[in-house]
């Protein structure tokens, strides 16, 4: 922790407070490969971030080939040279939805196979110059080999100096991760949103409270998942019911381009619940006191732009002020 003489000091003389890597709390912000990379690598304020996760990769064969899309390495060359740490993620929610891939990972993550899929991703990791893996392996795609898997995988990952990290969520599969597989992450981002959507088109309302959030960790907590690992994650969409009903998600950033105001609460129009700009300080206050290791997005290229992000409302009540609050 940085001393409060520091934290003094650097109040007195007006400077902003530098902080480690040790103290800063996490900003992992997923971004998809299935938009514009090169363009988008250009708008990201890596100052406000720690890590971003690429969104996704899968394996490409029975022997469990990672894909990898070219435009990957343009996130990854602008990331790095800010000093942001660059994951590739795999799975991914419509992985799990996919027979191919779902039989493809239950083969690759089965006892037969397992080591040589543990090896093949480590060194497609180093190969291409990532700095961990995400497995983001969800909902029916995690079956009894998950545990031995994620606990075959880490300890190679940490031969080669790399992050071995996961995305899980309470509802979605994560009854069936055993504890014991958390010690092998080093953090966990718990996707603390989707709780109702267009799925349920007559059960409307806020599908990622502050209540929703807290339980989800609560539960995470109570399952051995250290606090220092517990990584929050907040939604940058909405869904809409009634007359704003569709069959995919509202991104923040249009939410707030068509309803002016929008930004202030967590629910407009007729009807489309979001989370508004105080929902994510709140979640991010709660993750401060609770001590979490931080917060997680998903995903960047749904935020907007200027005074309106929500980004910078995660940045700026993240990192404290030079007066140490």
């Amino acid at each position: 922790m940085i001393p409060r003489s520091m934290l003094l000091v650097s109040a007195l003389l007006g400077l902003p407070l530098a902080l480690s890597a040790a103290d800063r709390p996490l900003v992992v912000a997923y971004v998809p490969n299935w938009i514009d990379l090169k363009v988008f690598a250009e708008t990201i304020a890596y100052e406000k971030v720690t890590h971003l996760n690429i969104a996704f990769e899968n394996p490409a064969n029975a022997e469990g080939d990672l894909s990898f899309n070219p435009q990957d390495a343009a996130l990854l060359a602008k990331a790095k040279a800010r000093g942001v740490k660059v994951l590739v993620s795999v799975g991914g929610g419509s992985a799990s939805g996919d027979k191919v891939l779902k039989a493809r990972y239950f083969d690759l993550m089965g006892a037969p196979k397992r080591a040589g899929f543990a090896a093949r991703l480590a060194a497609y990791v180093e190969a291409h110059g990532f700095d961990g893996l995400d497995v983001d392996i969800e909902g029916p795609s995690i079956n009894a080999d998950y545990g031995p898997f994620v606990l075959e995988l880490a300890p190679v990952m940490k031969a080669k100096g790399k992050l071995l990290t996961a995305a899980l969520s309470r509802g979605y599969g994560g009854d069936k991760v055993p504890p014991a597989a958390l010690v092998g992450f080093d953090f966990v981002n718990i996707m603390a949103y989707d709780g109702k959507g267009y799925w349920s088109p007559n059960d409307p309302g806020q599908h990622s409270s502050l209540a929703y959030a807290k339980e989800n960790v609560e539960w995470w907590l109570a399952r051995g998942l250290p606090k220092g690992k517990a990584v929050l994650g907040v939604p940058f969409y909405g869904y809409g019911f009634g007359e704003a009903f569709k069959k995919r998600d509202y991104p923040y950033k249009d939410v707030v381009a068509s309803h002016p105001g929008a930004e202030k609460t967590d629910q407009t129009g007729s009807t489309i619940w979001y989370n508004g700009m105080p929902t994510i300080q709140a979640k991010c206050l709660y993750a401060k006191e609770k001590e979490l290791g931080g917060v997680m997005v998903w995903s960047l290229d749904s935020d907007a732009r200027g005074e309106l992000s929500l980004l910078t409302v995660i940045h700026e009540t993240l990192i404290p002020k030079p007066d140490g609050k």
